[in-house]
């Protein structure tokens, strides 16, 4: 019990840097979205996964020679698909803010990230035969009605801040493009599912079972890293409005700062799959698909109180904020249902 409890209290850090890293992010000026969001990428998904992995693995580029083409492959390319919902994401914050953004976006992801991996490997019995499997599809739907308590609450907001003047927010963009980082975004459930031959020759070179999932990353996110890059890039070289030189070209006072802020947003990002790890290597294996349901219902938890500490429902009447708390609390309770269920 001890170490399922410190399984949820790392997948409660990881998610608390995961709702936190855009903070930095946001306060970038004088720079293109696509120059801030490249940047922190290049910390969060190439420096940072291969960095760790090499201090980790004794021999480096043996350790990854050993490991099947296939195998390879379906983690990178899962890794892309990722990517596409991770630029959804980005795009997601953009426009819909933080606490509404995070809401949808992860009420899709939840559901599709946890039900599916178990589904592809022929245990779905074992989710509704089973009283561990029952509590924790129980935590899963109560989760659910969490998020869409907290999205409900956003939306409020949303309409309370637009009826009072200019908001930045775009609604139907932002909704579909929530939805679209929903589905895209499960595909690095599917990939750590994909990884699992790779993290068990990590420990059979000497890795503690605490980081064994991390030299996967520097396939997953290197996946990942090719599709954001390449939207990236491509809008920087074709889009006439913003450019990647005259972004660099500000005053160094405000590139390195801006710099330091996207670094930071990536940093944070990456950290919250480093503890992610931790919290998957204190759950028994045979209930793993529980991982993705902690990790994601812990974002909507962590991604509300941010949200509120940034100031973002500044003017907003009581009643949306009550109803965020709600979901809150019961996102804690799906939690707990999850836990007794690992427990049994």
């Amino acid at each position: 019990m001890p170490a399922i409890l410190a399984g949820i209290g790392w997948h409660m850090v990881g998610a608390a840097s995961a709702a936190s890293f855009y903070a930095p992010i946001e306060k970038v000026k004088r720079w293109s979205w696509e120059t801030t969001w490249a940047v922190a990428g290049i910390f969060s998904w190439v420096l940072l996964p291969i960095g760790v992995s090499f201090l980790l693995l004794p021999h480096f580029g043996t350790f990854y020679e050993s490991i099947p083409p296939g195998v390879l492959l379906k983690m990178a390319l899962f890794g892309a698909m990722w990517g596409v919902g991770n630029v959804s994401y980005g795009l997601t914050m953009r426009h819909l803010g933080m606490s509404l953004g995070i809401g949808v976006a992860i009420g899709v992801t939840l559901v599709v990230g946890t039900l599916v991996p178990p589904l592809m490997h022929g245990q779905a019995a074992m989710l509704f035969q089973t009283r561990s499997g029952l509590l924790n599809m129980a935590g899963v739907l109560v989760a659910l009605a969490g998020v869409a308590i907290v999205s409900s609450a956003g939306h409020m907001k949303e309409m309370q801040l637009k009826s009072g003047g200019p908001t930045e927010f775009n609604v139907m963009l932002g909704l579909a493009l929530a939805v679209m980082c929903g589905i895209f975004s499960s595909g690095m459930s599917f990939a750590m599912d994909a990884a699992q031959p790779m993290q068990a020759a990590a420990l059979g070179v000497g890795v503690s079972p605490l980081y064994s999932a991390l030299p996967s990353y520097v396939f997953i996110m290197g996946g990942g890293a090719l599709v954001n890059f390449a939207y990236c890039f491509g809008r920087l070289a074709t889009v006439k409005k913003i450019s990647l030189r005259e972004d660099l070209r500000q005053p160094q006072g405000t590139v390195l700062r801006n710099a330091a802020l996207a670094a930071t947003g990536g940093i944070m990002w990456y950290l919250q799959f480093f503890f992610y790890a931790w919290g998957a290597a204190n759950i028994p294996q045979r209930l793993g698909y529980v991982n993705w349901m902690l990790h994601m219902s812990g974002y909507v938890l962590f991604g509300g109180i941010v949200g509120l500490a940034l100031g973002e429902w500044a003017g907003v009447t009581s009643r949306p904020i009550r109803l965020l708390w709600v979901g809150i609390l019961v996102i804690i309770a799906a939690a707990n249902l999850v836990g007794m269920g690992l427990a049994t």
